[in-house]
């Protein structure tokens, strides 16, 4: 039972969307008319307001416009009115069913066509109690007539449907399916909708390129803030056109947005990590600490910047593991960036034994580095003992690369002085420990 239940409301649904869609072709329709047209506007400024937005052939675009001056006490009475009318043509669409089913034949086509053709005439009536119904709302009407008057328009649409066979349901599909100002009037414009968003997609990408080529120009804005513009460009750019394409088809998105507007709040507190790490991204994009393929160190991670998205940086590691740090424990840790200068400093720390002598090791450190290509002569390499150790004579070598060379330079000093030490016969000695044994007396001696 309850499987039938939520069938037929389902039904109902569908059959109260299928036949707004055939009313508001054909009020399109009913505008072109001209001799019509001009004999209605002529009655609007003699006729009374209230009066003429109860005329079941007023058009829906004139209805709506001649319902903004009214009150909420004249849209009660206006509602009351369409109440009426929706209730008279569905009382015609039950006596029909009755007539249909008592007759003797329920197959009976003219019956049936009589039927669907006065359902159809609701439809537009629906339609239009509807505009009075929200309107009534908007301006402050009584919750509870409003509530009511939805609940009747549910109701008969949920009974009838609940009523009906399944045979006449899909019989009635089929037909308005096939007819112009029906399913294929829908089709079209479901067509010209599709359409119209791919359209939009590919001029947002041929924009999105103009915008890149331009904002490449400004030099000083980092890549990454770069990238984010273009993007919000591109996301901003596909919205609006979705909004002109929704309006374009007569689809109200005005509660969406209310909608979006009245969960904001409670939105904030469920995404207020999100909302933190979109914070923390922007700093980081505007105030430029690191960008694209800088190496940085940050929370515990090194590796070179891929990207910064709304809610993380994407870090690749130097083996190549892909890291995504939270934006807002990357702005609120330290940050350590090793590739934003040109030039950085090689800190090397060479061991001798206390039995080399110290100058022969100094001149060692100062030929391999001065003979390093790589190795910058401005600022001059810093060379010099340290530190006398428990076993060995340290002394630090510290030469300047560019930021590129640091690695290579590093480890090719590493590899160089260890063969010179071995050509002059300097060592390299292991940690070491002298240990002096000391007797003691025998007792009585």
């Amino acid at each position: 039972m309850a499987v039938s239940r939520i069938i037929a409301l389902c039904f109902a649904a569908f059959w109260s969307l299928a036949f707004a869609h055939v009313a508001n072709a054909q009020d399109v329709a009913e505008e072109t008319v001209t001799p019509a047209a001009e004999e209605t506007a002529t009655d609007a400024g003699k006729e009374d307001l209230v009066t003429l937005v109860t005329r079941p052939e007023i058009s829906n675009p004139e209805l709506a416009h001649l319902l903004v001056p009214l009150t909420a006490d004249e849209l009660r009475q206006v509602s009351d009115a369409w109440l009426g009318l929706v209730r008279a043509k569905t009382e015609e669409i039950a006596r029909a069913q009755a007539d249909r089913i008592g007759g003797g034949d329920p197959s009976d086509q003219a019956k049936i066509a009589k039927i669907i053709t006065l359902v159809e005439q609701r439809a537009k009536l629906l339609e239009k109690f509807t505009l009075v119904v929200d309107s009534l709302e908007r301006k402050g009407g009584d919750p509870d007539q409003v509530a009511g008057l939805r609940a009747y328009r549910n109701g008969i649409l949920f009974e009838e449907t609940s009523q009906a066979s399944a045979k006449a349901l899909f019989g009635s599909m089929i037909e308005w399916l096939g007819r112009p100002d029906g399913g294929i009037a829908l089709l079209k414009r479901v067509l010209v909708a599709l359409l119209a968003l791919g359209a939009i997609v590919l001029v947002a990408r041929v924009a999105k390129g103009f915008v890149r080529l331009w904002i490449g120009r400004f030099t000083r804005v980092s890549k990454l803030l770069q990238a984010f513009i273009v993007g919000a460009f591109f996301w901003l750019f596909i919205l609006a056109g979705i909004v002109i394409v929704l309006a374009s088809i007569d689809v109200d998105i005005t509660p969406l947005f209310a909608l979006i507007g009245g969960a904001s709040f409670i939105l904030a507190f469920a995404f207020q990590d999100t909302l933190g790490n979109l914070a923390s991204g922007l700093m980081i994009m505007i105030n430029q600490p690191f960008d694209e393929g800088d190496y940085i160190e940050v929370g515990g991670v090194g590796g070179t910047v891929r990207n910064v998205s709304m809610v993380g940086t994407t870090v690749a590691t130097p083996d190549n593991r892909i890291i995504v740090v939270p934006n807002k424990n990357v702005w609120g840790n330290v940050i350590i960036n090793a590739t934003a200068s040109d030039t950085r400093r090689v800190d090397l720390v060479f061991s001798a034994s206390y039995d080399d002598p110290i100058q022969d090791v100094l001149d060692v450190l100062q030929e391999q580095v001065a003979s390093h290509p790589r190795v910058l002569a401005d600022p001059a390499p810093d060379i010099r003992p340290s530190e006398l150790g428990p076993s060995t004579v340290d002394f630090v070598c510290r030469p300047w690369v560019n930021a590129d060379d640091y690695w290579d330079v590093k480890c090719d000093l590493t590899q160089r002085v260890k063969e010179a030490f071995e050509a002059r016969g300097l060592s390299m000695p292991f940690p070491q420990q002298d240990i002096h044994v000391r007797s003691l007396p025998e007792p009585g001696r």
